[in-house]
């Protein structure tokens, strides 16, 4: 759990969120709108130190093509730039982007990623604000704490970023544990929420894990339960596995404190995914792995284009079932 302290956030309380909800004003309800009533999906873009050798491994870039780690996130954001401005990845079928801080910080034909991003495509930017995970304990790993996450939020509310995103992983069905996990969310999800940001909470149930069903269950039932405890003007947005019974998150998908519901891919292959995610009406997809899949730096910028375009109609097809 979250050891308690009182933030800058917590501190102003509604005078700050009242604040950074004016900031941008009509683009910030552009965005909530677009959000809420748009078709398509959110592309996860935020592969962090850990993921990204894999990433840039998938890309067609091996671990001995760079020698040290400013290369490493050099080459992977050569590589999201050339998936941010193909001709494909575009506002009409791509509802959002979750980037990892480092590509928040950085440029695309010279803006910020997230103006560039907003002005250019028509995309509102989330920024992954997690910092790993604990080791496994209770048949969950929660997230470690986030001992940052005032300045990263403050950082991000001046980047004009729209969201945050933060995942933890259950392995097992063990209430205990899943209690603690969706606490923990709920806990940094109303510091986002009171910071003026919209937080995308993700408790992830790994899908090789032999009793899903169950973790999806008590999970569900946990979420509803601290759904409860957020004020009327309150929404958050899920990201969840792709569930194992088909439209068992329909309820969190039509709760009045819910923005969205996603899904993450989760190690489905991309077939794999959008054939499971069209079966829960209402699920809208956020794939990283999947997305890319098939994607290689040696492509020319006419193949990388199809590639991906063709990735983005299947998964858009699927997330408007």
């Amino acid at each position: 759990m979250i050891a308690s302290k009182q933030t800058g956030f917590r501190v102003e309380g509604k005078r700050e969120l009242s604040t950074n909800l004016k900031r941008g004003g009509i683009v910030k309800n552009k965005q909530i709108e677009r959000m809420r009533n748009e078709n398509g999906f959110i592309a996860a873009l935020d592969q962090s130190g850990g993921s990204t050798p894999k990433a840039l491994a998938g890309y067609g870039i091996k671990e001995d093509a760079y020698e040290s780690e400013e290369e490493m996130f050099d080459l992977v954001h050569e590589m999201r730039t050339r998936i941010m401005t193909s001709p494909s990845f575009t506002g009409d079928k791509i509802l959002g982007v979750i980037l990892f801080e480092q590509t928040m910080d950085r440029e695309i034909e010279g803006k910020p990623t997230p103006d560039y991003l907003w002005e250019e495509k028509g995309i509102p930017s989330f920024l992954k604000v997690d910092k790993g995970m604990e080791d496994l304990a209770e048949g969950v790993q929660l997230m470690k704490p986030i001992t940052t996450l005032e300045e990263s939020l403050k950082r991000a509310i001046k980047r004009n970023i729209f969201g945050t995103k933060m995942r933890s992983v259950i392995k097992e069905a063990n209430p205990k544990g899943i209690e603690k996990i969706v606490s923990q969310q709920f806990e940094y999800g109303k510091e986002i929420l009171d910071a003026g940001l919209m937080p995308i909470l993700e408790p992830e149930v790994d899908i090789k894990s032999p009793d899903k069903e169950e973790s999806e269950k008590w999970l569900k039932e946990q979420i509803l339960k601290h759904l409860n405890t957020l004020r009327d003007d309150q929404k958050i947005m899920l990201k969840l596995s792709i569930p194992t019974e088909e439209g068992f998150y329909s309820e969190l998908v039509n709760h009045p404190k819910v923005l969205r519901v996603v899904a993450l891919s989760g190690g489905y292959s991309r077939d794999e995914a959008v054939e499971l995610l069209a079966k829960n009406p209402g699920v809208i997809a956020s794939f990283s792995r999947a997305l890319l899949e098939g994607l290689t730096a040696d492509q020319t910028d006419e193949n990388f284009d199809q590639m991906l375009g063709s990735s983005i109609d299947k998964i858009y097809e699927a997330s408007i079932k």
